[in-house]
């Protein structure tokens, strides 16, 4: 098998040649086929996470096939297209897991992250945290709904039913996020950054009814604001945006430092939430609501070798929608 390792933070992945993987017990073998570039990849590139374990295989965002099949599994069989999300495994045991929040598990373990992921041609997964993909849809296509799509859904559902939503940072989440929530009959409204005109036009088409720069005020009240970003001075502009009673969910697992601001500004029972990791049922609901939807994602293919590229791209705001690798 090929893969791309990071070996040190803070520097470009090193490819290597490895033995074809061993599934252990209760765990599958997947031949990627697709695997979505996150903003989480480059945290852990970057030395963000202080949980990463390297040398680390990045990418959590996996399309691929079952090539190999641990002892045990029986919920899965060979050549099945399957995907593999950030969560890689959760004890099933914490006080977390025993009250269904296994996104808080004492215990987990994170694809690409704390163990090896999918920039790469094979991995090793729990095949506990595996989801059946069915046969609908090209394989690049999907491979964004593994991250950017369930956390966004996460973070869509953590803001309530509110009729008008913020969108702080218009990239591969948003972009998804947004046709579930006009397909749910919400507003979107998007903020980009300053002069970023393309993301903006980007969002009008996917039916935002305002879009523009993130350091303006909301033309509307909003009822919850999604921070995509990882931004830490958007919260309180976000806040400022919000309604009485609104909230601000910051979907990301990083974030700059948040400045200090006037405490009126969250006065009037509004609300500052953070969403971690996820859970396998928000995984079955997403992917289950995902085709209803009519998601459509928008991506652009690299190839495995030139991953710090699409790195790159991502880091630098070059992409509309998802990168995706094509090992």
């Amino acid at each position: 098998m090929h893969a791309m390792v990071l070996m040190r933070a803070g520097e470009r992945l090193v490819a290597e040649t490895r033995p074809d993987p061993v599934p252990g017990p209760g765990e599958v073998v997947i031949k990627v086929t697709a695997c979505g570039v996150c903003r989480t990849d480059l945290h852990v590139v970057d030395g963000e996470l202080p949980q990463t374990i390297l040398p680390i295989v990045p990418g959590h965002e996996i399309v691929g096939r079952v090539a190999g099949l641990g002892a045990g599994v029986t919920h899965l069989r060979m050549g099945e297209r399957v995907g593999v999300g950030w969560l890689g495994h959760a004890c099933g045991t914490c006080p977390y897991c025993a009250a269904h929040e296994e996104n808080l598990c004492d215990a987990p373990a994170f694809t690409g992250c704390t163990r090896d992921g999918g920039f790469a041609t094979h991995t090793v997964a729990d095949a506990a945290f595996v989801y059946p993909l069915g046969e609908a849809g090209e394989d690049v296509a999907l491979a964004p709904l593994l991250c950017a799509g369930l956390i966004g859904w996460r973070t869509l559902k953590m803001a309530g039913e509110g009729k008008r939503i913020g969108l702080y940072g218009f990239g591969a989440a948003a972009h998804i996020i947004a046709q579930v929530a006009r397909w749910q009959g919400r507003e979107i409204y998007a903020f980009t950054r300053p002069g970023d005109t393309a993301a903006q036009d980007f969002a009008r088409t996917l039916g935002a009814v305002y879009a523009g720069p993130s350091d303006t005020p909301s033309p509307e009240p909003l009822d919850a604001a999604l921070i995509f970003a990882p931004a830490g001075e958007l919260v309180p502009q976000a806040l400022r945006a919000v309604r009485k009673g609104g909230r601000v969910v910051c979907g990301g697992i990083h974030m700059s430092d948040i400045p200090g601001f006037p405490y009126r500004w969250l006065w009037e029972e509004r609300k500052i939430l953070s969403v971690a990791n996820l859970t396998r049922d928000d995984a079955r609901e997403f992917l289950e609501l995902a085709p209803k939807a009519g998601v459509a994602t928008h991506v652009t293919p690299y190839p495995l070798a030139e991953a710090d590229t699409a790195l790159d791209d991502l880091r630098h705001g070059r992409l509309k929608g998802a990168a995706v690798l094509v090992p």
